[in-house]
């Protein structure tokens, strides 16, 4: 199936990221409820809260199953080949769902993200644009490094704060590092370790896992790392992406499990990562596989939008300091948050966006104002995409009082080196 991005974006993207669940509803309330008492109860998996695949039980063997045989077989990387941060997008390159080499046009990505792991139309399609304005020309990006396929741009390793950001489960943060594509092995032991004493059938790297592993590295990334950034889109909803798509997208569903279970073997042929004998580990970056005998996320139960928001909505309920704009301001353990010139109303922290339609206005003022970490407006991307999809966000922004929360400006991001030396400066 084939799919025209104007198309696309105009016709699933819009009903469904509008159909942003306000925080105020009692579906959404309920939830989060539920969600809550997951968290803190060993005996809730804390994954069955919101996944239609749990709650449909929707399981079909047959159209579920990703095939890793003949010309999707398993292929390491060339020499010329890129491969990045992104442990999904590499494995989907190394099995040929996208073209080996890693230079993928927004169709690809969209097609590869949606048919292998279920990734809702209106979600690969934001994605797939927001990399191109981050990553690529408008035509195609790179999943790793820059190509000269894509002259200008500067691939997903080289969008450091403004897609790709701190906080990783496993790659390091670049300015602490210099690096922020490579395997980091004590992050690595440690996300694993999360598990440790749990044999491999019975292990799950579930949201719960997840959630508290984000926590510990938030802390690592405070207390090591001067130039720690957490941007209003970097960090507070890209940030949260690299955890959840990893239970999400990488569990292997079954009829026992339609939601997934996310097991050690598994996690390690998703991430590259080979455990010897002596419970040492090798691999990482350029070797991720999909593993045999894996299933997709069910037809009928795609990672939307929505259903990504409300994940990010249940973490901060658990975390609030996952909502937090600021950073470090040149030395460790000096976190500040954002203090805005220009405030319309209220105050700017996670109680506020936590409220009613806020969060979504939050993201979508984060691209109009070309705050911290765009190199376009939200508005010149609709425009660059033709249609009437500008006037439509337009009306949306304005039907849900968007106006009321802050303007935030590039000026009020300086303070931040993290910010700064993402842009060059």
């Amino acid at each position: 199936m084939k799919y025209s991005i104007t198309a696309l974006t105009a016709a699933a993207v819009l009903p469904q990221a509008f159909a942003f669940p306000r925080m105020d509803t009692p579906e959404v309330q309920t939830y989060l409820k539920r969600a809550a008492a997951a968290a803190q109860n060993p005996s809730i998996s804390g994954n069955d809260v919101v996944d239609p695949a749990h709650a449909l039980n929707i399981f079909d063997a047959e159209k579920q199953y990703i095939d890793t045989t003949g010309e999707h077989a398993w292929k390491a990387p060339g020499p010329n080949d890129q491969r990045g941060v992104c442990p999904g997008l590499n494995a989907l390159a190394n099995h040929g769902y996208l073209p080996h080499d890693g230079v993928a046009s927004n169709q690809q990505l969209i097609e590869a993200t949606n048919q292998i792991f279920g990734m809702g139309l209106d979600l690969s399609g934001f994605l797939a644009i927001i990399g191109d304005v981050f990553d690529g020309n408008l035509m195609g990006w790179s999943i790793g490094g820059p190509s000269p396929k894509i002259p200008g741009g500067n691939g997903l390793t080289g969008s450091h704060n403004k897609y790709e950001n701190d906080v990783s489960p496993t790659r390091g943060d670049l300015y602490q590092y210099g690096n922020n594509h490579d395997i980091v092995w004590k992050q690595w032991q440690q996300f694993y370790d999360m598990q440790k004493g749990v044999s491999d059938a019975e292990s799950n790297y579930n949201l719960k896992v997840l959630q508290e592993f984000r926590s510990s590295r938030w802390d690592q990334s405070v207390s090591e790392n001067g130039y720690f950034f957490n941007g209003p889109f970097s960090g507070v909803l890209v940030q949260p992406a690299a955890y959840t798509f990893i239970y999400r997208f990488m569990s292997n569903k079954s009829a026992e499990h339609p939601e997934g279970q996310l097991t050690k073997s598994v996690l390690k042929d998703f991430f590259g990562v080979t455990e010897h004998a002596d419970g040492s580990f090798s691999g990482g970056a350029g070797y991720e596989r999909i593993p045999d005998n894996w299933y997709r996320r069910a037809f009928g139960a795609e990672y939307t939008i929505p259903f990504f928001l409300l994940d990010v909505l249940q973490e901060a309920s658990v975390y609030p300091k996952f909502l937090s704009t600021g950073g470090n301001t040149g030395s460790p353990n000096t976190f500040t948050e954002l203090n805005v010139t220009d405030p319309v109303g209220g105050l700017l922290n996670a109680a506020t966006l936590l409220e009613g339609d806020n969060l979504w206005c939050f993201a979508f003022q984060s691209f109009q104002n070309a705050a911290p970490d765009q190199l376009l407006s939200l508005g010149k991307l609709i425009g660059s995409l033709g249609g009437s999809l500008g006037s439509q966000f337009a009306a949306f922004v304005e039907s849900v009082g968007c106006s009321k929360l802050y303007n935030i400006q590039q000026k009020d991001l300086e303070q931040y080196p993290g910010f700064k030396k993402s842009q060059g400066n």
